[in-house]
């Protein structure tokens, strides 16, 4: 059987992957952002599905390198 755990993030750890600061994280989950982040929340907690994290950045990548 597949291991179906989903990882999730902070908004710390979120900020430290992405190397922003928490504030950005954090105005990018409001609603009515322009790419709004994935998350969740739980009560006053925001969490971060890691898988649908790292789809979101693949999903705004610009300039991507092709291979002739």
């Amino acid at each position: 059987m597949a291991d179906t755990r989903e990882e999730f993030l902070t908004v710390e750890d979120v900020a430290a992957l992405l190397k922003v600061p928490t504030s950005w994280v954090y105005e990018h989950c409001k609603e009515g952002s322009a790419d709004r982040l994935p998350h969740v929340k739980l009560g006053k907690y925001l969490r971060f599905p890691k898988s649908d994290l790292f789809h979101y950045m693949r999903h705004l990548r610009r300039g991507e390198f092709h291979k002739a």
